[in-house]
């Protein structure tokens, strides 16, 4: 059995974003699968490669927010892991306020 590496807890959560690269040279539409207060899996068929800086502006149904990040692991066809980069308390609060807002 694998043990898990996550400092945090990942939650479901399904909301669009957009991803661009840290260049502004791609900018793309997708989807996001779960998401903890430290980092989220982001659904696209073509991921970036590992160690590529992003930003992503996540929208769901009580607003939206956007982080810097970093690709962690890509999986073709499939999507990619990020973390985000210097996690604000702004962050953390709008996080849970959006997780709070998906579980009613």
């Amino acid at each position: 059995m694998e043990t898990e590496r996550r400092s945090v807890p990942r939650h479901t959560f399904i909301a669009h974003a957009e991803l661009s690269d840290e260049g502004r040279t791609t900018r793309l539409a997708v989807r996001i699968s779960d998401i903890s207060t430290k980092g989220c899996y982001v659904d696209m068929i073509h991921p970036l490669p590992e160690g590529t800086h992003i930003t992503l502006k996540i929208m769901d149904s009580s607003g939206s927010f956007q982080t810097r990040g970093r690709i962690v692991y890509s999986v073709p066809q499939l999507g990619a892991g990020v973390a985000f980069l210097d996690p604000t308390p702004e962050l953390t609060a709008q996080i849970e306020r959006s997780l709070a807002h998906a579980m009613r």
